[in-house]
């Protein structure tokens, strides 16, 4: 199983599996994981995964976290 790590505007999520089984895990600062509160639509390929986090995570962007502002 391939791991893939994003930093979506200041959370670290570590995405494990592939096409036909996604999970998700938060990345702690100390390197610790723990089970994501959402869940990853398994019909998504490994492209299409940065952008379902920013817009699942939208909601934590700020100026500070690399959001642009409108």
């Amino acid at each position: 199983m391939q791991e893939l790590r994003f930093s979506v505007f200041g959370q670290l999520i570590a995405i494990v599996g592939g096409p036909g089984g996604w999970s998700a895990f938060r990345l702690g600062a100390d390197g610790k994981r723990r089970p994501a509160e959402f869940v990853v639509p398994d019909f998504l390929t490994e492209a299409e995964l940065g952008q379902y986090l920013a817009d699942l995570l939208h909601e934590a962007a700020t100026p500070a976290n690399n959001a642009s502002s409108s």
